[in-house]
């Protein structure tokens, strides 16, 4: 199983690009956001995927852990495949998608390509309870609240712990985003 590439993006496709790494290309599908987010020449680490199947075999690439953590759990759902589970993270930042799958919005999952309103309703029925408890109601946050954040350093480390991404979500809820790392994991740690 190939965890993650650190490489250089060597050229850049419809939807994936060409990690070179020590002169070994990996083409790795992205998100739509991770794609736009990508330029020539930088230097990278994507979380993968390795996906095998009879034919072929696909490697599909997330900036964060969260995300990668957040497409397992979505190809989990019966009817939902790579592709889908990546248009929908597709669709906005992964913390996004966890908080509308959390807040049950069918209609927010079923805009990704591919994704009727039947899928994205399993889609909210299978990981609802998986997911975690929204960091906000609805799909914008106010002001006064805290949201995680899409890279969040933090989230990412828990879940290297071995943390659920509900559980990591609801150890760092109330913690300061404003301090450091290693600060954000440790209080999320006491919290536990």
């Amino acid at each position: 199983m190939i965890a993650h590439v650190r490489g250089q993006v060597a050229e850049k496709f419809a939807s994936s690009v060409i990690i070179d790494v020590q002169g070994v290309g990996y083409e790795v599908s992205l998100t739509a956001i991770d794609f736009e987010n990508l330029n020539l020449n930088d230097d990278v680490k994507l979380y993968t995927y390795h996906h095998i199947r009879e034919q072929s075999e696909e490697l599909f690439g997330f900036t964060s852990l969260a995300a990668k953590k957040l497409f397992e759990l979505l190809i989990t759902v019966q009817g939902i495949g790579p592709k889908a589970a990546m248009a929908i993270l597709s669709l906005a930042t992964p913390e996004e998608v966890r908080n509308a799958i959390a807040n049950a919005d069918a209609g927010y999952i079923s805009k990704a390509s591919g994704v009727g309103k039947k899928s994205a309703e399993r889609v909210i029925v299978d990981l609802r309870d998986k997911v975690g408890l929204p960091t906000y109601y609805g799909r914008k946050s106010e002001p006064e609240q805290q949201t995680l954040q899409a890279n969040d350093e933090a989230l990412d480390a828990l879940m290297a712990l071995g943390f659920t991404l509900a559980d990591a979500t609801k150890a760092l809820e109330g913690v300061d985003s404003e301090l450091s790392v290693e600060d954000r994991i440790r209080l999320a740690l006491k919290n536990r």
